[in-house]
């Protein structure tokens, strides 16, 4: 899957990098029909901790999922929203293969 990692502000690694396509290609064995995915890293400033936000749209055939989380770090955040998104391709599956 192509995954698009974009980061507002801030110069991001490649290990982050490396880990965010790692973490989306296991995606693909809950739903296989994902086209890309779009990955949006920001720094909030606030003097709260969790002030990592990670926002990922994942494009389907004929939808666009979306799901925004905020933590302490930005590989918790992506695995909480990946977990998310696991949770609506399943659900998405389902229904699909309700109406065949």
């Amino acid at each position: 899957m192509k995954v698009n990692v974009q980061a507002v502000n801030f110069a991001v690694d490649s290990k982050l990098v490396g880990f965010i396509q790692e973490r989306m290609d296991r995606l693909e064995k809950y739903y296989d029909k994902i086209v890309s995915s779009d990955v949006f890293l920001k720094v909030e400033k606030t003097s709260d901790k969790e002030n990592k936000i990670v926002e990922i749209k994942i494009h389907v055939p004929g939808d666009d999922l979306m799901v925004k989380k905020q933590c302490k770090t930005f590989e918790e955040a992506v695995e909480l929203t990946a977990e998310s998104l696991e949770r609506l391709l399943v659900k998405r599956k389902e229904k699909i293969n309700a109406h065949i």
